[in-house]
């Protein structure tokens, strides 16, 4: 059975009384007919739970278990991939992954952050929260990417930089610092998407692209709900409202031009179709390769700076 989030209860209801009519072994006419009835009333639901969601309901979607993970997005994306590991200076960090990788004929560097799976991986990778050396190794693939000349494609889903102790004993704010301004001066394309939580400057050192794409329920955001409500208002309690008032969904942020393009999801969330969401992402991908594919590597810095240039000036204005 799925996963269902506190606001999906009334799929749940209905799919449990499914789940119990199948159990029957009567498999007369009249069982089919209200399988085939609560079918059509779980997918309404569905539709219209998915139609209305708040801010904070976004969040709770991004966050979802059997989200796509970066694994999942590269073997279904990319026809071929080799992994690329380690900062060469101090560890590999598993929660920020890398891969030369191919569509067709077309080349590409991929760089993202890993969740995990399972209880096991997502310690390992630290819930996705990545560490100096992670940050690190970017730069390094980074550098590679601009010297064949390789479009980047950055996956995104992450709460953050980790916060350990040891992380900011190895210079985790410089490594990030770095990552930033390393990206702003590679001379190949970077197509950034976020594929579900983009949080702080964790997200933003992978999020400097020429063009910046968000999957409808993702979001990001200078810093979780959670935290910002523990700030602002003592108390985690208040996540809802921070969430309103931090503007982090993908339709606020192509409102306020901090991204690109949204891609719609599958009904439901992209957990619900990860085949179909990935075929998503691939077709979009493709069509803003093209967009640089006669630019010169000048042209393509100077395009990335020209964007963030732009989005500074009208918030200046504003």
């Amino acid at each position: 059975m799925q996963n269902f989030l506190d606001f999906e209860k009334p799929l749940l209801d209905i799919q449990s009384k499914m789940e119990e009519l199948r159990h029957l072994k009567d498999t007369s006419e009249n069982i089919a007919n209200e399988l085939s009835n609560l079918q059509e009333k779980f997918d309404k639901k569905l539709t219209e739970i998915y139609k209305e969601l708040t801010p904070f309901q976004k969040v709770k979607v991004c966050r979802h278990q059997d989200r796509p993970k970066f694994d999942d997005l590269v073997s279904k994306i990319f026809d071929k991939s080799e992994y690329l590991s380690g900062d060469r200076l101090f560890a590999d960090d598993s929660s920020l992954k890398g891969c030369l990788a191919k569509i067709g004929d077309k080349k590409f560097l991929v760089i993202g952050n890993d969740k995990g799976k399972d209880i096991d991986s997502r310690v390992k990778n630290n819930f996705g929260m990545a560490k100096p050396e992670g940050y690190r190794k970017a730069q390094r693939l980074f550098n590679i990417a601009s010297k064949f000349n390789l479009p980047i494609v950055t996956f995104i889903d992450t709460p953050g930089a980790f916060p350990g102790v040891e992380a900011e004993d190895r210079g985790q704010s410089e490594a990030i610092a770095t990552s930033i301004k390393k990206s702003l001066m590679v001379r190949s394309p970077i197509f950034s998407f976020v594929v579900g939580e983009g949080g702080s400057g964790g997200a933003v050192a992978m999020g400097m692209g020429n063009k910046v794409v968000m999957l409808e329920h993702s979001i990001y955001s200078v810093i979780s709900p959670e935290g910002c409500a523990s700030i602002l208002w003592r108390s985690i309690n208040h996540s809802e409202k921070a969430a309103e008032n931090l503007k982090l969904t993908a339709q606020d942020l192509l409102d306020l031009e901090v991204i690109d393009e949204i891609i719609k999801e599958p009904i439901g969330g992209a957990h619900r179709d990860v085949n179909e969401t990935c075929n998503l992402i691939k077709d979009c991908l493709e069509r803003i390769t093209e967009e640089f594919e006669n630019m010169t590597p000048e042209e393509v810095i100077l395009h990335r700076e020209k964007k963030y240039l732009e989005i500074g000036n009208k918030f200046i204005e504003n």
